[in-house]
């Protein structure tokens, strides 16, 4: 499915860099500062208020929450001046939260913009995600597959043994299985605390970050954010909906979610054209963090087009206002 021809993603791209820099801008007084709560606040008004700028009719369709959890930027909000294209947004105001309060590496500001309709409404639930970067073969891992099989399916097509494969998984208890398998063919693998957009953007650079292979499961709203960055840079990502309960299932209903155990490819989550763009807020090996002088603050942001492949990178140099 191609974009509709009132969908300017060339022009809709700078206005979404703005947004996603504004949010990291308003975050940089509290990395390190031990306030989740605050950081992601903070980053939540600056989003929303960049967003009302933007000559759009924008609905959220992946941001905080339900709307009796998440006063704004929830799921369901109608962002934009009203004027322009019907889009849906996909968002997380502070991808890494728990990074930006402890200022560790990875924390970004993340959104991403498609026609109305074309974005999974995944609810608020667990994804079981795999993904890997481009120059593969279609399908050439699966979530059907083991741990293990997955290792050895990818360094049969990249001409390469097992220990040149690296993994990157977020460490938490429900994976020491996965993190034991994985070893034992001899790969390696990068954990992660949080952050797991960052952790599927990897595999699309594998050059630069070392990184072939992200498995496990996590957010299901990152999931689609890490699929529609895929859609621009290259490479597959799989999701399959994980569901602990009943209220979880509903809310899949309520998304208009009825096949609970479909698995999701990268196309199926984000079916047509979608721009991209992530802030640094701490330093990564996507982009590089906040650095704050005495009479600026200077970011890093990725913009990406799938449109196009186009992938630019921008720092922005903001004059620190003193009273």
């Amino acid at each position: 499915m191609n974009a509709p021809k009132d969908f300017n993603d060339r022009m809709l791209s700078l206005g979404l860099a703005r947004v996603s820099e504004a949010a990291a801008h308003a975050s940089a007084k509290l990395i390190g500062r031990g306030d989740e709560k605050a950081a992601d606040q903070a980053a939540v008004n600056a989003m929303r208020d960049q967003l009302n700028m933007l000559d759009i009719k924008g609905t959220v369709v992946i941001g905080e929450g339900e709307r009796d959890e998440a006063p704004m930027l929830f799921i369901g909000e109608e962002v934009g001046t009203g004027d322009g294209p019907e889009v849906d947004i996909a968002l997380d105001p502070l991808e890494g939260t728990t990074l930006t309060a402890k200022d560790m590496p990875n924390a970004l500001t993340v959104i991403a913009m498609a026609p109305r309709g074309t974005l999974l409404h995944a609810p608020d639930v667990y994804m079981d995600k795999l993904a890997v970067g481009p120059g593969y073969p279609k399908d050439v891992v699966s979530l059907e597959m083991s741990p293990r099989e997955r290792v050895l399916a990818l360094a049969a097509a990249g001409g390469v043994t097992a220990g040149d494969i690296t993994v990157c998984i977020l460490e938490r208890p429900r994976h020491e299985e996965m993190i034991a398998e994985v070893r034992s063919t001899g790969a390696a693998i990068r954990l992660i605390t949080d952050g797991d957009v960052a952790g599927v953007i990897h595999v699309a650079e594998s050059d630069i970050t070392g990184i072939d292979m992200y498995m496990g499961s996590g957010g299901a709203p990152e999931g689609v954010l890490a699929a529609a960055a895929l859609k621009c840079m290259g490479g597959q990502i799989w999701g399959r909906l994980l569901f602990r309960n009943d209220d979880e299932r509903g809310r899949a209903g309520k998304a208009g979610i009825t096949d609970l155990n479909r698995i999701y490819t990268r196309d199926e989550m984000v079916t047509a054209d979608v721009i991209f763009s992530a802030t640094g807020v701490t330093n990564g090996s996507i982009v590089k963090g906040l650095r704050r002088e005495p009479t600026f603050i200077e970011t890093e942001t990725i913009l990406m087009r799938s449109k196009t492949g186009s992938v630019r990178r921008m720092f922005y140099r903001n004059p620190i206002k003193r009273g």
